[in-house]
């Protein structure tokens, strides 16, 4: 029979519904797994002042993707905790309640987890009603022992996935005084255990939940490292490191790293202080998938777009109670800054940290030598950038405020230590950007962050000298990096926390009639002559 043109358009005319309709039970049956992901909110509760961010917010973007999408798992990259008033008063019994009310399933400690000790951490995950993972470090004979398991799976529409936890190396980052058990290599675990996953457990997909950095400037492995000696990892989800991965921006975070097996690994991780939300979703009919970019990725903004009644009752209602004694405080304005601040930066927010330290310990030594006593003249002073943890915009300053910046249960110390040590410290220093020193002191580079010369007082340091050093108990101990600073001799350590004589020096700046304004340009100084 001949078949013509003509009938041939009227044949598929016919068809056309029923391939359609074909086409949406095929669409209308494909399952999707969602993975929401969350890194590095650091005890942002409330909304941020330009009103990103915010619990409430965050759970009504979540509420809204479990409403629309059958399979969803939310998890968590680590460092829920400090940076704001209430971790500061209330030591988590504010966010871990939260995250569980959240619906959080799997979740990752970060380093400051352990910012008030294991004891306390221990409490609060014994707890905890999602599934605590990690499985590089070995709290055998601690309070955490039993706590956590390395890795779980989830089935879900008949696919296996499997999540693994992955840690920081806590040394020279976690206080030793705050943590126990035993630190294992990131890459081997984590690759010994993707293998497990994959060949013993024949899971279709396996996810690294990482609290170990995109990228960072020491030697610790990072998420791009562990991806590039990966075979059987196929999404990694970081935090520590604050980085936006943003898949509209490739070309300044890459979000597919190639893997051992030339195939690309899909890493994210959404920035810091709960701003973005993302959201991984993965194709279940599709797996085992070929690479990373066959799983999709976006970052939803977490803003002020649902009105107050839609968000939950029930953890508005919660918070109410805590925010009472938060707010009490952020509203007292105890002095005025005349400039912008910002913490992401040397110069003025930096100087004006080591400045004080420097002038607190120098009133110390006086006190001190007017009592009689035998003790000498502080030289110098040298504070962590990494324990600034909010900018200090223009215009009034509250007690809140600088207490949510100065966080920390650091204390003030002065010790003697030698110029070797010091320029050992301010070497590595360099080349992670630069701390903070005090006005007396330039540290000089070449144009690649490579250390020339320490100079203080005007004149280059001595590296057989003995300064003596205003700092906090955090850095005397070697923390950040800064390792050579722990060869030290302790001349005398403050009791209370470095908080506490900040806020009063800045009070007593106010009585004085005078605005915080510290000299801005960075003490980290390129000598563009230098050869590179």
């Amino acid at each position: 029979m001949r078949i013509t043109q003509m009938k041939i358009k009227y044949l598929l005319r016919a068809l056309l519904p029923i391939m359609g309709a074909v086409a949406f039970c095929i669409g209308a049956n494909a399952e999707k797994l969602v993975i929401l992901h969350t890194n590095d909110t650091h005890s942002t509760i409330d909304p941020l002042p330009d009103g990103t961010g915010g619990v409430l917010q965050r759970k009504a973007i979540i509420d809204s993707v479990r409403n629309v999408e059958k399979n969803v798992i939310l998890v968590d990259a680590g460092d829920v905790v400090q940076g704001t008033l209430y971790f500061k008063y209330f030591h988590g019994d504010v966010e871990y309640p939260l995250m569980d009310m959240m619906g959080y399933e799997i979740r990752v400690l970060g380093n400051h987890e352990f910012d008030n000790g294991i004891e306390s951490l221990s409490k609060y995950y014994k707890q905890t009603k999602g599934i605590p993972l990690s499985a590089n470090y070995d709290f055998t004979d601690t309070e955490l022992e039993g706590v956590f398991q390395p890795y779980t799976i989830r089935e879900v529409a008949g696919r296996k996935i499997g999540f693994i936890g992955i840690n920081i190396d806590p040394a020279s980052i976690i206080a030793a005084k705050n943590i126990a058990g035993e630190f294992k290599e990131v890459i081997p675990v984590a690759n010994e255990l993707a293998g497990k996953l994959k060949n013993e457990e024949g899971c279709d997909l396996v996810v690294v939940i990482s609290h170990i950095g995109y990228t960072v400037g020491n030697e610790k492995t990072s998420d791009v490292d562990l991806a590039r000696e990966s075979e059987n990892i196929d999404v990694i989800i970081g935090g520590h490191s604050h980085t936006l991965i943003d898949p509209d921006k490739p070309e300044e975070t890459p979000s597919l790293i190639i893997n051992r097996n030339g195939k690309p690994v899909r890493v994210v991780q959404t920035g810091k202080q709960g701003r973005f939300l993302g959201k991984l979703t993965i194709d279940l009919d599709q797996l085992p998938v070929e690479g990373g970019e066959d799983i999709a990725y976006e970052l939803i903004p977490v803003t002020d777009r649902f009105p107050s009644d839609k968000l939950d009752r029930t953890m508005s209602d919660f918070i109410k109670k805590y925010r009472i004694s938060v707010d009490s405080v952020n509203n007292v304005v105890i002095a005025y800054s005349e400039y912008d601040l910002e913490k992401e930066k040397l110069g003025g927010l930096a100087n004006l940290t080591a400045d004080i330290g420097f002038r607190i310990g120098r009133d110390v030594a006086d006190s001190l030598q007017m009592a009689g006593l035998d003790f000498p003249d502080v030289d110098m002073a040298i504070m962590n950038v990494g324990g600034i943890r909010h900018p200090m915009p223009k215009g009034p300053v509250t007690e809140g405020q600088i207490l949510s910046t100065y966080p920390f249960s650091n204390n003030l110390v002065i010790m003697a230590i030698k110029g070797v040590d010091i320029i050992e410290a301010l070497k590595v220093s360099a080349s992670k950007g630069g701390e903070a020193v005090s006005e007396n002191v330039r540290v000089v580079t070449d144009p690649n962050g490579v250390l020339r010369r320490v100079v203080i007082d005007g004149k280059e340091m001595d590296p057989d000298k003995e300064y003596i050093v205003a700092t906090i108990n955090y850095v005397a101990e070697g923390n950040d990096d800064l390792v050579t600073l722990a060869n030290n001799k302790r001349l005398w350590e403050d009791d209370k926390e470095i908080s506490v004589p900040i806020l009063k020096w800045i009070k007593r700046q106010q009585q004085l009639g005078l605005k915080i304004a510290p000299d801005l340009a960075p003490r980290f100084v390129v000598d563009v002559n230098s050869p590179q």
